[in-house]
């Protein structure tokens, strides 16, 4: 399906360290910085939704997210919108508009930053407007859900004009599909990795899967397919290659409950084949969108520190990061940034190694604001962990 009606805006601007409970976290710390970026009802946008966060080559913080025109709905008229910041996200620009296709819906952004050329490519998703989850996968809607990217060679200043690349990405028996939301990552060999999600026609099943690029966003290729009933992922690379898949997770027991934890996979070859999917009982969740990301590894620092953010119960409450040693086996670090509604989040490190995280925040609901957090590790770990690099070969003593 080729769109006709898209309107692409290129413009640059005028644009409480705790093991458990998670309650018993203090906040806030002076070294937690929080910025209120988009705000529902302002800038024309009923709601913002769907947070994404990355850094570029050049050091430049972008933030895009949904910006919904009308209602909270996943439907109808939805925006993708970005604002950008050149010293670490303590001042930003004005908001752009990066894709907006009259009353239909862009959405869930997923950029990656390709580290050898700069470019940033942004994974995104499109469908009528009218076209709803329950429409499309139940194949009474007049359009489908389509993969889409488009390019910025500038930091995000300007954007290229999208390219469709479903038939790439998609499966002909797929109806819903989801980039991210969240953001990619490039390997160590150079693959470029998007973290997806779709439905399978004819059933009730929901999968998580990865699409890659070996030649720098040219073409993109699917991954191999995940699960049952998981759906929205962020993927990470392990400091032995492998790649670790996080997800939200829809499974019952056997009693019929549901298990309020996330569900993980291993992938040694790329993201084209995955394990068989477990559950990561410290990781408690609501079913929610999660962010993974990481941190540091050696040699380059003493220790491979690996991230993740969510609302950390069984409501969408209490958003919080925790940090992993051990590459994902275990969890013991967690600390509060919300203890209030909260929602889907981004994780992103600043160029001073400043960790950051964008999340859907409020008092009485969770779409109220989508906020900007900064802290360091060492507040993240409350004073128990700092950053420490390896001096380089040369300069260590002979």
């Amino acid at each position: 399906m080729r769109m006709q009606r898209l309107i692409l805006f290129l413009t640059a601007s005028t644009t409480a360290l705790i093991d458990q409970p998670i309650a018993a976290a203090a906040e806030p710390s002076k070294n937690l910085v929080q910025t209120d970026l988009f705000i529902s009802g302002q800038e024309g946008y009923h709601t913002f939704r769907i947070p994404s966060l990355i850094v570029t080559k050049k050091g430049t913080v972008l933030a895009f997210c949904e910006g919904r025109k009308d209602s909270r709905s996943d439907t109808g008229n939805i925006d993708l919108v970005l604002k950008r910041s050149f010293d670490g996200g303590k001042t930003w620009q004005p908001m752009q508009v990066v894709a907006d296709d009259g009353p239909n819906t862009m959405g869930n952004p997923c950029p990656v930053v390709d580290r050898d050329t700069g470019t940033i490519w942004l994974l995104i998703t499109r469908n009528l407007g009218q076209d709803n989850l329950q429409k499309i996968n139940a194949g009474t809607s007049q359009g489908t859900r389509e993969a889409w990217v488009l390019k910025s060679g500038d930091d995000g200043a300007t954007w290229s004009k999208p390219v469709e690349i479903t038939r790439m990405a998609k499966a002909h028996d797929w109806t819903w599909y989801a980039t991210g939301p969240g953001c990619g990552i490039q390997l160590t060999g150079g693959r470029l990795v998007i973290p997806c999600d779709h439905a399978v026609a004819g059933s009730q099943l929901f999968r998580s899967h990865v699409i890659y690029s070996d030649d720098h966003g040219k073409t993109w290729k699917r991954g191999g397919v995940v699960g049952d009933h998981v759906n929205e992922c962020q993927v990470v690379e392990l400091v032995d290659g492998s790649l670790l898949l996080n997800m939200r997770n829809y499974a019952r027991d056997t009693a019929g409950n549901r298990v309020h934890h996330r569900a993980v996979a291993t992938s040694r070859d790329g993201g084209l084949t995955w394990s068989p999917v477990t559950f990561d009982d410290t990781l408690i969740e609501p079913i929610c969108q999660a962010s993974l990301l990481r941190f540091t590894a050696r040699p380059t620092f003493a220790r491979n520190l690996l991230l993740f953010s969510n609302p950390a119960g069984t409501e969408r409450v209490k958003m919080t990061v925790r940090v992993s040693y051990d590459e994902g086996k275990t969890w013991p670090v967690a600390r509060l940034l919300h203890s209030g509604p909260s929602a889907y989040s981004a994780l992103a490190i600043l160029p001073d190694l400043t960790i950051a995280c964008l999340y859907e925040r409020g008092n009485k609901h969770a779409y109220e604001k989508i906020a900007f957090a900064r802290f360091s590790i060492d507040w993240l770990t409350g004073g128990k962990d700092s950053l420490t690099r390896r001096s380089p070969p040369s300069s260590r003593a002979k």
